[in-house]
């Protein structure tokens, strides 16, 4: 079981949840970057690497039983924020394609690289599985 948190006289969040309370298995997915299973990049792009990383963290939800109805925390780690801000129009049909309307609580960060030199993104997830 999934509970969003609220509290009350808060303006609701967009695209995210200000907390998450749940109960069951928890999954733990690593950083995934916008790279093929094969581990290559197809594109340099923000957006397409995006949507990648997040497919890989759905591929890797399905391998433990679950989806992102299931997650309950969010990570993301960014090179570039004010590309970030600028794109999020774009971002938002691309997130919703591979994580439907599940939005858990959530973090971005802008850090100056990630390990995986053509990644402009990574993304990492908790998930509880109910009992």
């Amino acid at each position: 079981m999934i509970k969003l948190l609220q509290p009350p006289g808060w303006a609701a969040p967009k695209g995210y949840a200000n907390g998450v309370a749940a109960r069951g298995t928890m999954v733990f997915v690593g950083g995934q970057v916008g790279w093929n299973a094969q581990q290559q990049f197809e594109s340099d792009d923000f957006i397409e690497q995006t949507g990648q990383a997040l497919r890989n963290v759905v591929e890797v939800l399905r391998a433990a039983g679950c989806g992102p109805e299931h997650m309950v925390r969010m990570t993301w780690y960014v090179t570039d924020r004010d590309e970030y801000n600028r794109r999020l129009a774009e971002l938002g049909p691309v997130y919703r394609d591979a994580m439907g309307r599940n939005f858990p609580a959530m973090t971005c960060v802008q850090v100056v690289a990630l390990v995986e030199a053509r990644a402009k993104v990574e993304i990492e997830v908790t998930a509880v599985l109910p009992d």
